[in-house]
């Protein structure tokens, strides 16, 4: 058995989801961080590292104090070769901490149920290989919620997923690490309570609700596989 997981969650409407009951099941412990509570961020996350989504727009240090640690973790878990995922804003720290370049996304908000296109170097990868359809490069589906957009990647950075409003949808940085800009993690449930907010007209809340609602099983499917397979990371020496 590997070592415990440690989980940096920026706000309570945005936690782990489906992800606890299928690491819980893959035999994963979590240890998880909860910094807007004042909780400190750690030096290092031995066993593994993921690296939850927010509101927070990646570079506002001043709005939250603890996204300079939370890079540096990144940073230091990605030098060190531990299992890493980023989610969302969890995925553009990554970018950030690891030289690439993170802005307000010009062609503005993703949300609700888009398709993601895997791309080639996906039917290899010991992540996205899982996807139904990673190895034909047909599209699946996932939940989206972010205004911002990893615009230029890491050095070195493996592209493996694409999407027709924001191209930089997953990659992967050296064996072990890998952002993802859309949210298998969220539930329905979870979807529901981010549109809650008067942000969006309720007739348009509604319809998303409802779409994200209806594709449930679907993205059990699809992503359940992805948390089992990053879960197994977590046990190699």
């Amino acid at each position: 058995m590997g070592e415990r997981l440690t989980v940096i969650e920026h706000e309570a409407e945005a936690g782990l989801g489906f992800f606890a009951g299928w690491l819980g099941a893959a035999g994963v412990e979590t240890e998880v961080v909860r910094p807007y509570k004042g909780e400190p961020v750690p030096e290092r996350a031995p066993g593994g590292l993921l690296v939850l989504g927010g509101a927070a727009a990646a570079w506002d240090d001043e709005g939250y104090a603890w996204l300079p640690a939370t890079r540096a973790l990144i940073a230091r878990a990605v030098d060190e070769g531990v299992p890493t995922l980023g989610i969302c804003l969890g995925a553009q720290l990554m970018t950030m901490a690891c030289g690439g370049t993170v802005e307000r996304g010009g062609a503005g908000l993703e949300i609700g149920l888009g398709e993601i296109e895997p791309l080639p170097e996906a039917a290899a990868d010991p992540l996205l290989s899982t996807l139904p359809s990673a190895s034909r490069n047909g599209p699946v589906r996932a939940i989206q919620y972010h205004y911002d957009a990893m615009t230029t990647l890491p050095e070195g950075a493996v592209r493996l997923a694409t999407g027709a409003r924001y191209p930089n949808q997953a990659y992967r940085l050296g064996d072990r690490a890998w952002a993802v800009q859309f949210h298998p993690e969220a539930t329905p449930e979870i979807f529901a309570s981010w549109t809650e907010g008067g942000e969006l007209p309720p007739e348009r809340a509604a319809e998303l609700n409802a779409q994200v609602g209806a594709a449930g099983d679907e993205l059990r499917r699809t992503w359940r596989p992805l948390a089992e397979a990053f879960a197994a990371q977590l046990t190699r020496s």
